[in-house]
């Protein structure tokens, strides 16, 4: 565990400054989304990512939706916003939903795991908005162990995952479905998923 008070294994982040300060420092932790908890950690950083599959078992296969604070962030994965893509992400802002974008390049290979695709999700909720503005795109599933119920409380989250995350914020019960998810086609189509 390290010493140091700003990167506290277990820390409760009780504002979303510290959240964000311990994600730039290659943290892990729990919070509220526009959805339902997530346990979210920087998607620039491989070693961030591979250690969530760790932490929440899931099958290395299965690509995880990344949180961006606006279109602007898909050029960081190579993807460019086009004319197609904005349409979509306009209809997605409607109500919670992640879109499917096509995603090629290797580099990325440790977030779409060899699927070639990612899911986006730009979040209405204010706090997290201003978190991904300063820390950038999250890797953001769902707080739980794969095959286990999606932690509506703080409490739930602290019981699956105890002190393998180095923190949480509490956003009180969160009782709502997680995001539609779309997929973008070639042709421009969109298939309804969930």
């Amino acid at each position: 565990m390290s010493t140091n008070n700003a990167t506290t294994t277990n820390q409760q982040a009780t504002t979303w400054e510290e959240a964000a300060a311990l994600l730039q420092a290659g943290k892990v932790g729990i919070i509220p989304t526009d959805t339902v908890y997530g346990l979210v950690g920087s998607a620039r950083v491989p070693e961030v990512v591979e250690r969530m599959y760790t932490i929440k078992q899931r099958q290395d296969n299965k690509p995880y939706i990344v949180l961006i604070p606006s279109l602007d962030s898909l050029q960081e994965f190579g993807i460019p916003a086009t004319e197609k893509i904005r349409k979509l992400f306009v209809h997605t802002t409607e109500s919670p939903a992640s879109s499917i974008l096509p995603c090629p390049e290797e580099t990325f290979t440790y977030i779409h795991r060899g699927k070639k695709s990612i899911a986006f999700r730009i979040p209405q909720h204010t706090s997290l908005q201003k978190l991904l503005q300063e820390v950038g795109p999250l890797v953001a599933p769902s707080a739980n162990p794969h095959g286990l119920p999606i932690a509506k409380t703080i409490a739930e989250a602290r019981n699956y995952f105890g002190d393998t995350v180095d923190f949480y914020i509490d956003g009180s019960t969160l009782d709502t479905p997680p995001s539609r998810l779309l997929r973008l086609h070639e042709d421009g189509s969109t298939e309804v998923l969930r």
